[in-house]
Order: C-alpha cells, then structure tokens, then sequence
C-alpha cells in the first residue's frame, strides 16, 4: 500500500462520525419536504439523509430554515416518503479531491461512476469557496498553444482566461471541447459534465477525450435524469476539483457543458425555495450565482497556479441576448459564437469568427501579428456584408477592390477556421500570413 493510499485511508477513517442530529418528516410540499427537529443544527446548505421506513435511504439538502422546521429538498423523487420518516443531519457538503482521480469520472458527492474504487484525498473542501482576492489575483498570463488555427490566431486564448462558446443543440460544442481538451495547453483538465443525456457520456469519455485525454482529466457527470440539487452541484464540485489543483500549484483547463443547464437546475432548486421567477423566467438569485462560479475561474494568487475556463452556452435560435447569454458575456473575458448554418454548409468548427471576441487581444500578441488578423478580419467582415449580393450574382468586379480581394481570400480563409489539428500558434500564423500574401493582401507594415 503506497503512502497516499494510507493517507487516503486515514482520510476516510477520520471523516466517519458515530452522531447525528435527527429529525422527522413533518410534511411534503411538492417536491420539497418539511421535517421537525433539526431547526437548532441545521444550517444552510447541509446535509441530510432520509430513512424510508422501507429500509431505503435519500439524501438531501436543507434550503431553508426557521423556528419549528426546516425545508429540505430531496436528491431524488418524494415518491415513497412518508410522514415520520427519519431524517438525519450529515453536515457541510465537502469535497477531498486527491491526484488519484486523475483519468477518473465522478459524481458531484465523490462517488465513482466507473466502477472502481476511489479514495477521497487528504483534505476536504467546500464545494462553495470563495475566489481568489481580486486585490492579490495577478493579472492573465502567456498566450496558450491550443492546436486549433482559429484559437491559435483570431481568437488567442491566455493562462487564466475565462471564455464562453454560445451554441445551440447540436452544432459541435461537446466536440469542439473535446479537442480543446485534448491539444490545449494546461497540466491537467477538470470537465463538468452537466445534465448531459445519459447515453453521451460513455461517448464523450471513449471517442470525444479518449485514452490520451483521459490520462490528465477529472471528469465530473450529473446527466439530466438526477435532479437539480445533484445537476447544479456538478458544476461545483468540478469546479472544486479544479481549485485543488490551482493551489498545489498547477495550471488546470476547466471545461463546463452547460452553464444553461446549471442555470436551469438553480431555477428548479430557487423556486422550490420560495423565490419567484422574476428575471425572465429566472429567479433574481441567478445572475449572482453564476458570476461567483465565473469567478473563482481565473489567475491564481501567490504561488497558486491558474484556472482557465471554457464554459458553454446554450442559446436558443441564436439568441445571444437572452438571460444566461447575457449575463456570461458580462462577466467573461470573451465568447466564441458557434453557429447553425456554418454547420450545415459543413465546417468545423462552425465558429463565426466576426460575432466572436477574445478579450486578451490585442495584448497577447504581437504587433505583426496583430495587423495580420486584423486585415483578415476586414476581408472576412467586407465578404460577410455583400454575401447575399455576392451569391445573387449582382456583384460585378472591379467596382469594390476590398471586396474583390475579399471574394478571391474568403474560401481559403474559411478553410483556415476550420483547421482543427492545426499544430503551434507559428505554423497557424506562418499559413494565415501565405494565404494573405497569395492573395496580394498583406499590408507594407508586414
């Protein structure tokens, strides 16, 4: 037996306790339970687990409090319970994260969903921690090789960076971190899974991560059948996760599938909790619980390593203003557009690169560099507004040189976007600067 696995033991040892407070179901509210006798214990947030007098056991969450009872809302369906069954009280929700559970998929409580053992680490963490003090935090670090020519030039990603890529079902979100996960810079990769359907998580794990990209990941999973409190949870603990290994030190790439979804499993948890839907079908709650997620991403402080994040979106016919889309873009420090049609024409990425902005630019590149991609930008941009001009047939040459040059640069430019194995950030601007000279575009600057 190594030493950590002794130290885990320890752990483990050392976490069991004898005693619980426990109290009765009073009553059943909907989805949510009344239960008497822990009003002087329970705190916000704990712990408990219910006793069935079946001889069956639920865990749960205290959501509220007061003077004769306090609410709690099950993990599962109160199908089953009954008036007097035993509640006990567990305590804070913690996480011990260990580097054992690297290549490792886990449930948001620390439980295995691979069928072998795990042992929890030496020290456990709150799955709610506050981020770093902003007035220590350093300031973004170095640009990030990612593999990908779009990320590699247009869209630079740096250490520390917090990214959001809005995308509706189906356009290549899962894949795209897939291969971010796989090629991207970082010591080691920390995915949220959240209300994921049930069947695409063996398909993430086997064909999107694989076995190279398993070796340096922490996959944490909720899929859409487990309830809100197990779904909004995910996101925490992974996120945890992630922390454990930012102060060892280390630089972790933490990824997100969906920040909607664990927006929606705090909408369900809000309302069984008594707030109302105020912001656009939305509990006012919202807004402030996903910015301290967002921000416990980001630089670390001291000789703490760094966060760096991409989280996806999920917008409904492209709609980037409402709720969710709107308060990320807010609190990120960029966003990457996926769009339908680019999808359906068959490239990918399907990134539509005039609608993406990457806050680190232009500081995280060069001069030269720079003025490349703002030249291409400006023939994309110039080819984007006469496009349905173009394809109608009503442009006639040589009374637009802008566009000229752009009509003759935009299919290899397109082509270029979706160059998903596209080597360093050199070779990605040593193609983009070929294509531009071939086409007579590059400025004297250059």
């Amino acid at each position: 037996m190594t030493q950590n696995q002794i130290d885990g033991l320890r752990a483990e040892i050392s976490a069991l306790c004898a005693l619980h407070d426990v109290g009765r179901v009073a009553s059943v509210q909907g989805a949510a339970l009344r239960v008497s006798g822990l009003s002087s214990s329970a705190r916000l947030g704990d712990r408990v687990r219910i006793h069935t007098r079946e001889g069956q056991t639920r865990t749960g969450e205290v959501l509220q409090l007061d003077q004769a009872s306090v609410l709690v809302l099950p993990d599962e369906s109160v199908e089953g319970l009954a008036l007097g069954d035993r509640v006990s009280l567990i305590g804070a929700a913690t996480i011990a994260p260990s580097p054992d559970w690297l290549g490792r998929v886990i449930d948001p409580y620390g439980q295995p969903l691979d069928d072998h053992p795990l042992q929890r680490g030496t020290q456990a963490r709150a799955v709610r921690a506050d981020p770093p003090s902003p007035a220590r935090r350093r300031s973004l670090g170095h640009r990030l090789e990612t593999g990908m020519a779009a990320f590699n030039t247009f869209l630079p990603i740096v250490r520390g960076q917090r990214i959001g890529m809005f995308a509706g079902s189906g356009v290549g979100k899962s894949m795209l971190l897939g291969q971010l996960a796989r090629n991207m810079e970082a010591d080691l990769v920390v995915v949220a899974l959240i209300g994921e359907r049930g069947r695409e998580l063996g398909d993430f794990i086997r064909n999107v991560m694989g076995p190279e990209g398993m070796r340096r990941a922490v996959i944490v999973a909720a899929t859409s059948d487990r309830s809100p409190l197990v779904r909004r949870r995910c996101a925490w603990t992974a996120m945890a996760v992630a922390e454990h290994f930012r102060d060892q030190g280390q630089h972790v790439l933490f990824l997100a599938d969906s920040i909607t979804r664990f927006a929606e499993a705090h909408r369900e948890i809000a309302v069984s909790a008594g707030e109302m839907p105020a912001l656009r079908g939305y509990p006012a709650s919202t807004a402030p619980t996903i910015m301290s997620l967002c921000e416990r991403a980001g630089p670390g402080e001291g000789h703490a390593g760094d966060i760096t994040a991409l989280l996806t979106v999920l917008v409904a016919g492209s709609d980037m203003d409402e709720p969710i889309a709107d308060i990320l873009r807010g609190v990120l420090d960029g966003h990457v557009v996926l769009d339908r049609q680019i999808a359906e024409r068959g490239r990918y990425p399907a990134i539509d690169l005039l609608r993406s902005v990457s806050r680190s630019l232009p500081g995280a590149l060069g001069a030269d560099e720079n003025a490349l991609i703002s030249q291409a930008r400006r023939y994309l941009g110039s080819y984007a507004r006469a496009e349905t001009m173009i394809r109608a047939g009503l442009h006639v040459e040589g009374s637009d040189s802008v566009l000229d040059e752009a009509i003759r640069l935009w299919p290899e430019l397109d082509s270029f976007v979706g160059e998903a194995e596209a080597g360093s950030s050199r070779n990605s601007f040593a193609r983009l600067s070929v294509i531009m000279r071939r086409a007579g575009a590059v400025s004297k600057a250059q």
